[in-house]
């Protein structure tokens, strides 16, 4: 029986020579525990990406379970902290001693989020898609907070043109001669005669990518989606009763925005954030009138950093 198991990985010289930019494992499946702002944690089933580079033009390759060792550790002893993810990305390089000088972590989950109604006493989960990023680059150590959030956007065209028709409807049933009490105008608005034309809302999705500053201690994740959605004011709610529902078309009534103006807002907010060197953001506006979409993207613009 031998002793010894051949390790090609180590021994053997690569046939064509040349450096790597990314060597690693993507859609490594690990539950963890992320904890973000003032400590709030939340269990998520975890997608990742591992990658080191390769240097050293000679080498036949990485290894790879030395990666995913590291993770593994991670996610049975310890909370994802940006600590932590320097930790980690430190030993992906220092098992990796010669071959590598760059590290990268990729972490894609939901994080779940109790989110209070409008009005009533309910509360539901709602799940935002996230991905945290970990870089070191030549000893340079970055992370990037992804985040999608979904709103509800009301077109102010239509809301305009809308106004209009109740305008001529209000003309073709009531004389400008007659004297008109309130009980009568009060009824016919709330009716359908009244409201003759509503206007076009739809879903709408925030995609909003930051680079967190060198001060940064934790992840900013609520914050970050607790900005967002006060500035568009109108999130997609969880748990609805009737009175929720009214304060949502009030909130969309109240709020009418073209894709602009929703990116507008959110690099206004974004801006006013300190913990962000860094944003890249596009709003997505799932037409209801249109079969296609309406998109703006926009960055915060600064030399070296992000492009549209």
């Amino acid at each position: 029986m031998p002793t010894t198991m051949p390790d090609v990985a180590s021994s053997a010289t690569a046939p064509t020579q040349g450096t790597l930019d990314w060597v690693g494992m993507s859609n490594i499946e690990l539950p963890l525990s992320i904890a973000v702002d003032q400590g709030i944690a939340r269990q998520v089933s975890a997608r990742c990406k591992a990658y080191v580079n390769l240097e050293d033009a000679n080498a036949k390759g990485i290894h790879m379970s030395r990666l995913y060792l590291a993770l593994d550790q991670m996610s049975v002893k310890e909370a994802v902290t940006l600590e932590n993810l320097h930790w980690l990305l430190q030993t992906f390089i220092a098992s990796h001693e010669t071959l590598s000088s760059h590290a990268l972590v990729e972490l894609s989950f939901d994080f779940h989020l109790r989110r209070p109604s409008l009005k009533s006493d309910k509360t539901g989960w709602k799940a935002y898609p996230t991905k945290v990023v970990g870089r070191i680059d030549e000893g340079v150590l970055s992370f990037e907070l992804q985040v999608q959030i979904p709103y509800s956007s009301t077109c102010p065209c239509s809301a305009a043109l809308a106004r209009q028709l109740i305008q001529e409807a209000f003309a073709n049933r009531f004389d400008a001669a007659e004297s008109l009490d309130f009980d009568t105008i009060s009824q016919w608005l709330g009716s359908t005669d009244g409201i003759v034309a509503t206007p076009h809302s739809q879903r709408s999705i925030a995609d909003i990518k930051v680079k967190l500053g060198q001060d940064c201690k934790e992840l900013p994740l609520v914050a970050l989606i607790e900005r967002v959605e006060g500035a568009l004011q109108t999130p997609v709610q969880a748990a609805v009763k009737r009175e929720d529902e009214q304060e949502f078309a009030l909130l969309n009534g109240q709020n009418l925005m073209f894709v602009e103006d929703a990116s507008r807002r959110l690099k206004h907010a974004l801006t006013q954030d300190p913990q962000l060197s860094d944003f890249w953001l596009m709003v997505n506006h799932l037409e209801s009138l249109h079969a296609h979409d309406a998109v703006s993207v926009v960055v915060k613009g600064i030399e070296g950093g992000y492009r549209p």
